[in-house]
This record gives structure tokens, C-alpha cells and sequence, in this order.
């Protein structure tokens, strides 16, 4: 059972996958990090500098100043700063995955073709075909 559970672990696509998620999970730190750190600062401060953090609901009928402040007196909060950030970091994401997937897909080749079109009837036939299996021309010459 160990040989086998070695030979499942090493697959190409078993390590392939645990650098895919460990590469991910890098980049999703990196993201949040960037969205955090970086732009919400300022887009806070154009707000008034209010922290996007800070965005809640206090769902106990009290004012609290800080999301900090109600957490710490236990009250029940409503986080759509919270959330606003982790939209952030989401659309950010998709995005840079969509931008890399493109590029791979600029840089792979394109498949050969496995069909062609009859020159009489432009029905679609496999590429070695020499007579046309729906028209019966000869394709040859």
C-alpha cells in the first residue's frame, strides 16, 4: 500500500497540481497584501481617510468606532468593509489569471487541423480522406 500511495503521490499530475495550489496561494498573499496595503490606503484617504476595514454594521444597537472596539465588546457586526476587500482581491485575482492564461494560450501552438472541407459539397472530412465519404467526389488532384 506505501509503494502504491508513492507511486499515486509522484504523478506528474499530483505534483503539477501541489505547485499550482502552493503557487497560488503565494500569489493570493501577495494580492491581499497589494489590496491592503497599497490601494485602500489611499482610497481611504480620498474618503476621508477612512480605513475600508472599518465598514461595518453593529447588529446590537450600539455605536462602536472600530470594528476592533465592537469585536472586543462582542457585539454582532454586519463586515462589508470586510467583504468589499475580499472583492477586491478576488477581481484582482481573476484578473491576472485571465491575463496569464492568455499569454499561455498566445505562446502554445495551434492544433493541427483533422479536417478539411470537401471542394464539392463543403462538408467537413478527415484530413487523409481521398474520396468524399458524403459526395462521393474524388478529392485527389
Amino acid at each position: 500500500m506505501l509503494s502504491e500511495f508513492k507511486t499515486f503521490i509522484m504523478r506528474g499530475n499530483v505534483v503539477d497540481l501541489a505547485i499550482g495550489v502552493i503557487i497560488g496561494a503565494s500569489f493570493g498573499a501577495i494580492v491581499t497584501s497589494l489590496v491592503n496595503d497599497v490601494l485602500m490606503p489611499p482610497i481611504g484617504r480620498l474618503l476621508g481617510g477612512v480605513d475600508f476595514k472599518d465598514f461595518f454594521i453593529s447588529l446590537a444597537g450600539q455605536s462602536y468606532p472600530t470594528l476592533a472596539a465592537a469585536k472586543a465588546a462582542g457585539a454582532p457586526t454586519l463586515n462589508y468593509g470586510l467583504f468589499l476587500n475580499a472583492l477586491i482581491n478576488f477581481l484582482i485575482v481573476s484578473f491576472a489569471v485571465f491575463l496569464l492564461v492568455r499569454q499561455v494560450n498566445r505562446l502554445l501552438p495551434k492544433p493541427a487541423a483533422r479536417t478539411k472541407d470537401c471542394a464539392w459539397c463543403a462538408t467537413a472530412i478527415p484530413i487523409s480522406a481521398k474520396r468524399c465519404p458524403h459526395c462521393t467526389s474524388n478529392l485527389e488532384g
